[in-house]
């Protein structure tokens, strides 16, 4: 067996109980209140902690919503989760809380919730696939299951909604110091494999397209060793808005 260092494992453990505490942290409850949307738009933002943010980090949710009113798009975020956390009025508008980030969870997790979560939610007309295999990384596991997870996550919600657009990141990295070689590794085989999944899993009827989160995204964009501060919500954000611009309605 290899030997592992012990500065590695310390590393190692120190980051994984991180992500493993931060839904302890963050303010959100499940939800089933919300009037159905009539939106042209419909947005579900699905991931873990980096959707649902935390007190202490931030979502690119908010900085994502702004960008969206300011760009006089009709649109409407879809979840069965909704954000507790106060956020300040934008154009004479209230923050729009409802959202599927989920602390913590796995590709498989999110999988095995899938069908579930889609059944209980306004079916949505996009869906914003944030981080995808991040905490599997994190947390040791294959990342042949965790590309296996990713593909039927697709699959689930292209069968829910055959004319769904799918945006799927190249995730950014976590803190340089967080980043050891396994992490590193599996993190740049996974943004390599984004872009095979896009391309593979577009229909006629059905785009699954690919943003780049990780070229351009530094330390400083971060609160901890791996959720986004306020400049780096902003920075996903605007990522995600360049697409959006394209495909909304």
């Amino acid at each position: 067996m290899k030997a592992v260092s012990t500065s590695y494992l310390i590393l190692s453990v120190s980051v994984l109980v991180l992500f493993a505490s931060c839904k302890k942290e963050e303010p959100t409850t499940e939800t089933n209140n919300f009037p159905p949307s009539t939106s042209i738009n419909k947005i579900m933002a699905l991931g873990a902690s980096r959707v649902e943010g935390g007190t202490d980090f931030e979502s690119y949710r908010y900085e994502l919503w702004k960008d969206l009113i300011d760009g006089g798009w009709s649109f409407d975020y879809i979840g069965t989760l909704a954000d507790t956390k106060q956020y300040a009025n934008h154009s004479g508008k209230s923050f729009d809380p409802q959202h599927e980030g989920r602390g913590g969870w796995t590709s498989g997790q999110i999988l095995a919730e899938l069908n579930a979560i889609l059944n209980s939610a306004d079916m949505p007309d996009i869906v914003l696939i944030s981080s995808p295999g991040g905490n599997d990384g994190l947390q040791g596991q294959s990342y042949s299951q965790a590309v296996s997870n990713v593909n039927a996550i697709i699959d689930a919600i292209q069968a829910k909604n055959p004319n769904v657009t799918i945006i799927i990141e190249q995730m950014a990295p976590a803190h340089s110091t967080a980043m050891t070689p396994e992490l590193t590794s599996f993190m740049s085989q996974m943004n390599q494999e984004v872009v095979n999944i896009a391309s593979q899993q577009t229909t006629s009827t059905s785009q699954v397209l690919s943003v780049d989160m990780f070229n351009g995204f530094t330390d400083a964009y971060l609160a901890d060793d791996a959720h986004y501060n306020q400049t780096g919500a902003d920075f996903i954000a605007s990522r995600y808005y360049n697409i959006l611009s394209t495909v909304l309605q």
